[in-house]
């Protein structure tokens, strides 16, 4: 492995999804991570840039819940970040009004205060948006890798004439692959990593952690055990002797509701909470309401939780003030939780988790893709009524479809990014493997 703090990692606020991927690697960064707009050289100037790009970004994932004009803003706003189908493949590396507005906007200053800090010396960049790794290979900045944080992508991710670029990709699943090449990536510098999970939540290569967790949950999801009836064998062979753990005795039957980094969808969390309260109340379930590092959230979700009367049943909230801490105790959350409900955004990539998700309305054209994703893999479902879902997940629940899903996530998608992203910086490879435990 590459020694500590050898590379410099950057990360961007728009959202969680690119910050989590970040967050990973914040062993081996220079400096910590980086936020590219907010860097030591960063200029008011830039700042002011990069918060109209927040508001924007924020302003479009709330859209759809404002009266009246929310629906015709955002689809306004949802055609200019159009994903095309991938089928018929075809060359899309032409540029678009997304690139060159980009590239308009780092003329103008916009990645500059990030790039002055990297020239310190020529470590290599590590970055989860795309902002950094055009600006810093516009600036001719040599070793620069970004992961794409989406099961696809759009053309602003890559530079205008990307057979000129140095700009290596690692890709979370096979279509983000095939995506980059019809944009003109060279197939030498597409890396079909996986997502990185933090390595918290896997144990190492041979995911230790994952495999205890998994294990727990499995029971958990299959109350009746139709599920180990027909699978049994096969998680005996793959988990070894954690197939045999056993959950605690106060363990119960775990939901984790999250909130994505806008604060979209707030109100849907409730209406799940409302649908459970009986077993809430009596204790027999649990439920985690993510508020992230949003305090407007929080707050609505403890108002909402007294306006119920769920004081000191089974529910909590997790909000913290600072981003590392919210992602290492949303890590710790996430090990005791049996279902995962969300949009379909990166954390439809914890499916590898062994996590089944039930996928609350996408915003944007790459959650339509994470979600279509997610129903290829088999590892997520669409939300029925969330009013009625102390009905149709417990009936899910005994026919052991929970329990489907989550195994097909932990089969099918990919778990060792971390570890694969790692071995390219290293060596500039990693060993490609179909085996469940190795990809």
């Amino acid at each position: 492995m590459p020694e500590l703090r050898s590379m410099w990692v950057a990360s961007a606020d728009m959202g969680y999804g690119h910050q989590r991927a970040a967050y990973a690697f914040r062993e081996q960064a220079r400096g910590g991570i980086l936020n590219a707009g907010d860097t030591p050289h960063t200029t008011d100037a830039e700042r002011a840039q990069w918060k109209r790009y927040l508001k924007a970004y924020e302003g479009f994932s709330r859209a759809k819940s404002l009266p009246v004009i929310g629906k015709p803003v955002f689809n306004l706003l949802d055609r200019l970040l159009h994903i095309p189908s991938l089928y018929p493949i075809r060359n899309l590396s032409d540029s678009t009004f997304q690139v060159d507005m980009l590239y308009r906007q780092i003329q103008k200053g916009l990645g500059k205060g990030l790039v002055q800090t990297i020239t310190q010396d020529r470590a290599p960049l590590l970055t989860s948006f795309y902002v950094p790794a055009i600006a810093a290979d516009l600036a001719g900045h040599e070793k620069i890798f970004t992961i794409i944080c989406d099961a696809d992508l759009n053309r602003v991710w890559v530079a205008k004439e990307p057979w000129e670029s140095n700009i290596n990709y690692f890709a979370p699943c096979g279509k983000a692959a095939m995506r980059l090449k019809s944009y003109g990536v060279p197939e030498e510098r597409i890396f079909l990593t996986g997502f990185p999970l933090d390595d918290a939540l896997l144990g190492g290569r041979e995911l230790a952690t994952l495999k205890h967790d998994l294990a727990v949950r499995l029971k958990m999801l299959d109350p009746l055990g139709r599920f180990h009836t027909s699978f049994g064998t096969s998680v005996d062979a793959l988990l070894g002797s954690a197939a045999h753990t056993q959950p605690p005795a106060d363990r119960v039957l775990t939901i984790t509701y999250a909130v994505g980094g806008a604060g979209a969808q707030t109100e849907l969390g409730l209406r799940v909470m409302r649908s459970f309260a009986d077993p809430l109340r009596q204790g027999t379930m649990q439920l985690n309401l993510v508020a992230g590092t949003r305090p407007d959230v929080r707050d609505v979700f403890h108002e909402g939780i007294a306006a119920s009367g769920l004081q000191g049943a089974r529910v909590s909230v997790l909000y913290r003030d600072h981003l590392d801490d919210y992602f290492r105790d949303f890590n710790t959350v996430i090990r005791s939780t049996d279902i995962l409900w969300t949009k379909p955004s990166e954390l439809s990539f914890y499916a590898g988790l062994g996590l089944p998700i039930i996928m609350s309305p996408t915003i944007g054209s790459q959650e339509k893709f994470n979600r279509k994703w997610l129903q290829e893999v088999g590892a997520g479902m669409r939300q029925e009524k969330p009013d009625h879902a102390n009905e149709w997940l417990v009936e899910l629940l005994k026919n052991g479809r929970f329990a489907d899903m989550a195994w097909l996530g932990f089969l099918r998608a990919r778990k060792l990014g971390y570890h694969h992203i790692m071995d390219v910086l290293k060596t500039g490879s990693f060993e490609r493997s179909d085996h469940p435990l190795l990809r």
